[in-house]
């Protein structure tokens, strides 16, 4: 049996906050107007513009770079019957597994990203790790060190499931 034939729940999240893509891309049509006027049109950008080397270098990561990688974010959660799954590609070049042996506990949540871990993305709070991409509702994992996760997701209520079938699996070949 292949890797990806025991996936009992598979989930793909993009960042899709309408405020971040227009701070985005706000910076990277500042940085192609200016490139443009200054590179082509030969007119400076700015009181106190750039050399064209600096400009072309902004322009790479601002102008091109940042848009590719927020367009290339996404936060893959996996249940497979040997564990959790996360991939924040292109951060991880291949999923982490996250055990499910040691849980104490786990519950669907509502959290404020924000005040509880800083914003999105794979962040640390006070409450703990959290892998997350957009909304406010997660899986909270409590384990018995009493190091917690936070999984981000659209669809809370199925991924807990996902993991009480794991769980209630292993309990019955145990027995």
């Amino acid at each position: 049996m292949t890797e990806r034939s025991n996936i009992i729940f598979h989930e793909t999240q993009k960042f899709n906050q309408l405020w971040l893509w227009f701070a985005v891309l706000f910076i990277a049509g500042l940085l192609w107007y200016g490139s443009i006027k200054q590179l082509i049109f030969n007119i400076p950008f700015g009181s106190k513009p750039a050399s064209n080397i600096w400009l072309l270098i902004l322009w790479l990561i601002f102008g091109i770079a940042l848009p590719a990688f927020f367009y290339s974010l996404k936060l893959i959660t996996e249940v497979r019957s040997d564990g959790l799954y996360i991939r924040f590609f292109p951060l991880h070049f291949s999923f982490h597994r996250i055990s499910l042996d040691k849980l104490k506990r786990y519950e669907v949540r509502t959290y404020r990203p924000i005040w509880e871990y800083g914003g999105w993305g794979i962040c640390w709070g006070l409450k703990g790790k959290a892998y997350n991409v957009s909304g406010n509702r997660g899986v909270q994992l409590e384990y018995l060190n009493r190091k917690r996760l936070l999984i981000g997701s659209q669809k809370p209520e199925e991924l807990v499931n996902a993991i009480d079938l794991v769980l209630s699996k292993r309990n019955k070949n145990k027995h």
